[in-house]
This record gives structure tokens, sequence and C-alpha cells, in this order.
């Protein structure tokens, strides 16, 4: 059953999730911020892109302290309700399971992100390179914050 109302959705969330469900927040009446732990990212993503309908629009990455944060923007047109589902990533060499098992669409947008911010998408379909020049030096990640500082030192 589809659900488009934001509260509804998050007893729908809690109810399939459980305790996993990290965060739930409501930004304005058809905004959602929800935040899983990476290990339910993809029983997230397919109750929000199979169960729900919902269509992935794209997703984007931060690099923020102590490691980085992926965002996956998902839509229902039919309602205009947009949710952020957003998972935290530890370390220097974080890693997180691909979402193109569960739709291909994820493919490009993974793999422009793991070039530019060395997240590592794990069982993803496709690892050659796809925005970067086949010469750059492996291990530099242009959006990583200490590859800014780094040229600001040069």
């Amino acid at each position: 059953m589809r659900i488009m109302d934001p509260q509804n959705l998050k007893s729908a969330l809690s109810g399939k999730l459980g305790k996993s469900l990290l965060d739930y927040q409501v930004l304005n009446g058809k905004r959602v911020l929800m935040q899983v732990p990476k290990g339910q990212l993809i029983e997230a993503a397919s109750f929000l892109y199979q169960d729900q309908r919902m269509r992935f629009i794209i997703a984007s990455a931060m690099d923020v302290v102590g490691g980085y944060e992926i965002i996956y923007h998902f839509s229902d047109d039919s309602s205009g309700l947009i949710v952020n589902l957003k998972v935290a990533l530890e370390g220097e060499k974080a890693q997180v399971e691909s979402l193109a098992r569960v739709f291909k669409s994820a493919e490009w947008i993974e793999r422009e992100i793991q070039e530019l911010f060395g997240i590592e998408f794990l069982n993803s379909p496709h690892k050659e390179k796809f925005l970067l020049a086949e010469d750059w030096a492996a291990g530099q990640y242009p959006l990583r914050r200490s590859y800014q500082k780094k040229l600001e030192k040069n």
C-alpha cells in the first residue's frame, strides 16, 4: 500500500526497520529527512522505491567531520512528497552497499561519488572511471576536504 503522508510513512518505516530508523524529521509538509544505519540502507531504499513506488532522483555526498554522509533523494511525484534518505559513513575508507541492485539508475551517481570522494560502493556492477581522466592519480579525491587543503598548501 502506498503512503503519501509523512506521518504515516514514519509509522510504516518504523514497523519495517524498527529501531534502525535513527532519525525522522518532517522539514515541511512535503519534505522528509530520515537516517538509517548503512546496514539498513538496502531495506530502506527498497521500501521507498519498490513498496512505495517513489522515483529515485539523485544522491549527494558530503565530507563531514569524521567521515561522509550520503543522501539519497526520492520523490512521490503524484503527491509532491520528497524523501531524503541519509546514511553516515565513518573514517577515510568509507564503504556502503551499492543500491544498483535495487534500481539501476543508482550506478552512475555512485560511480561519480566513488571517484570524487573515494567512497566505495560494495557490489557495484561497474568500477571503471566515469568522470576523471584515466591518468588521474589513484587515491586523490577532488571533493574531499583533505584534497582541498593539500591544494591550498601548494
